[in-house]
């Protein structure tokens, strides 16, 4: 899976980590519905860093299509209510 982080890159994910992953996701968007500013802010850092530890970099050249686009590490909060909702950027 090829996930993109919007101002640092691109990462190859093994499939089988995309669980992980998508653990996180899920809490940022009960963190949003509930309105839970602070935990977002952790938990949004901690997917971004999550993905940095698991993931291979790509080579910034070769551009890949993404299969999951996360947003910056300073997403507002409001702009996190149009990002995080529903099932959240990972499907499943």
């Amino acid at each position: 899976m090829i996930i993109r982080i919007l101002g640092d890159g691109q990462f190859r994910l093994d499939d089988n980590l995309v669980e992980r992953i998508n653990k996180i996701d899920n809490r940022i968007v009960d963190h949003v519905s509930r309105g839970n500013k602070a935990e977002y802010a952790q938990d949004l850092a901690n997917l971004i860093s999550t993905i940095k530890e698991l993931a291979e970099p790509l080579d910034p050249v070769e551009i890949l299509p993404s299969d999951i686009i996360i947003p910056p590490s300073d997403l507002s909060f409001e702009e996190a209510r149009k990002v995080f909702c529903d099932e959240g950027l990972i499907k499943g």
